[in-house]
């Protein structure tokens, strides 16, 4: 590790240290770390360079809407190699919430994402992608606890 010395005004620093107290920190340096980490994740991202990651696909969605359905499985099908589980609930008599757990790169993830956020007939729709810290390419599957 390094140690760094930063300026922060005192707006921040306040905001910075309600963080800290709201999520539990023990101190500011994790939460610094945690708050970069994010950062950087979020640049790649937007900068299309974004690796491997493991993610959450919520949508919530009108199940009566015509031809939803099918469009949804059709998308799922023709990207079979992200998705890992997906949980269906009954919110109500019109509207179903799923919850997809996809890994791949992180480009893949985000167009299968928007993909299916846009479908007409989802109302609402959010990813969060947490990277796994391997690159996209030489996708290694398993895991070992040895």
């Amino acid at each position: 590790m390094q140690r760094i010395t930063i300026t922060l005004d005192d707006d921040l620093m306040e905001e910075l240290d309600a963080v800290i107290a709201e999520q539990g920190y023990q101190n500011r340096s994790e939460a610094i770390r945690d708050l970069t980490r994010a950062g950087i994740q979020q640049a790649a991202q937007e900068k299309g360079k974004a690796g491997e990651c493991v993610a959450a696909l919520v949508y919530v969605y009108d199940h009566a809407q015509r031809d939803l359905s099918r469009r949804l499985v059709d998308t799922y099908h023709h990207h079979h190699d992200l998705s890992l589980a997906t949980l269906h609930v009954h919110l109500d008599g019109d509207n179903c919430m799923e919850v997809t757990a996809l890994r791949g790169s992180g480009n893949e993830v985000q167009h299968f994402a928007d993909h299916i956020i846009a479908e007409r007939g989802v109302k609402y729709g959010r990813v969060v992608m947490m990277p796994t810290g391997k690159k996209a390419e030489g996708k290694k599957k398993g895991h070992s606890h040895g």
